[in-house]
């Protein structure tokens, strides 16, 4: 059964009316109270996982600015990327092209002890291909048709698969649009993809409502995250996935740091025959 120690207690406790803006935003210092609390229930997880043998497959979709890339950020900011790693496959090559949809996702599925997070997925093709054109009519049928009896085969397997929708409304996808292109250092995260992915958004809609269709399934279903408040589908989401995943506290005691064992045969080069980085702060 799942750790039921103070810390765990602490993060399943809702947050009150004054932690929450006039706006219905969550504030700034709730959000990393609770978020550093999730952390160290994640680091529980991982070790659980990696203890256990298990396979977790965590699958990331929605729109663009919808905040995926965010909440992969803070899952893996404090776990080992040897446990808890990422995916965010590239286009397609020529030869993927012509390969089994499926195909290339494979090599990337978690083996025993790993938690993979799938920053996007195979549910490009009814999403983004489906929208944008960039696949026929017919291969997006025959996605939809094959994709539920794959995950089936993956749970089957001994896979555990989270799904998360992240949701965001018009207005909202604008404003951090229009926050990436005023600011330099953001800019580049604004591609035309998304420009026109906010053109056809009622067309984006359209999509994710087929998706949901043919591949909400009882083996592994959608959760949806409401997003326009991303510290609030940052902390829902992950507490979400800590209560999908039974585990307990199997963190390691602290261990003994050895001390430094002497070799007096050991002579240091002078310090003056090795080139240091300019000393500017």
């Amino acid at each position: 059964m799942q750790n039921k120690s103070s810390d765990a207690l602490l993060v399943d406790t809702p947050a009150g009316a004054d932690n929450y803006t006039a706006g219905g935003r969550l504030k700034k210092h709730f959000y990393e109270e609770r978020l550093e609390s999730l952390q160290e229930e994640l680091v529980k997880l991982q070790y659980w996982v990696a203890q256990h043998g298990l396979r977790v497959l965590i699958i990331f979709e929605g729109r663009g600015s919808a905040g995926k890339g965010g909440v992969i950020k803070r899952i893996s900011e404090r776990t080992s990327p040897r446990i808890v790693r990422t995916e965010a496959l590239p286009r397609p090559t020529e030869r993927e092209q012509t390969q089994w949809y499926f195909q290339r996702y494979v090599p990337a599925l978690p083996s025993g002890g790993e938690i993979v997070l799938f920053d996007r997925s195979w549910y490009n093709r009814s999403n983004v291909e489906w929208v944008m054109d960039f696949c026929t009519e017919e291969q997006h049928q025959e996605f939809l048709r094959t994709c539920p009896e794959f995950e089936r085969m993956l749970v089957r397997s001994g896979i555990i698969i989270l799904k998360y929708w992240f949701s965001i409304s018009y207005e909202e996808q604008e404003r951090r649009f229009n926050a990436r292109n005023e600011e330099p250092l953001k800019r580049w995260k604004l591609s035309t993809m998304d420009l026109e992915e906010h053109r056809l958004y009622t067309r984006y809609s359209m999509a994710k409502d087929t998706t949901f269709q043919y591949t909400d399934i009882k083996q592994a279903p959608w959760y949806v995250v409401p997003s326009d408040d991303k510290r609030r589908s940052r902390l829902n989401c992950i507490s979400h996935l800590l209560s999908q995943i039974p585990y307990e506290d199997v963190v390691p005691d602290p261990i003994e740091i050895p001390e430094r064992e002497e070799d007096k045969a050991y002579i240091r080069p002078p310090m003056r025959e090795q080139t240091f980085v300019p000393q500017k702060y």
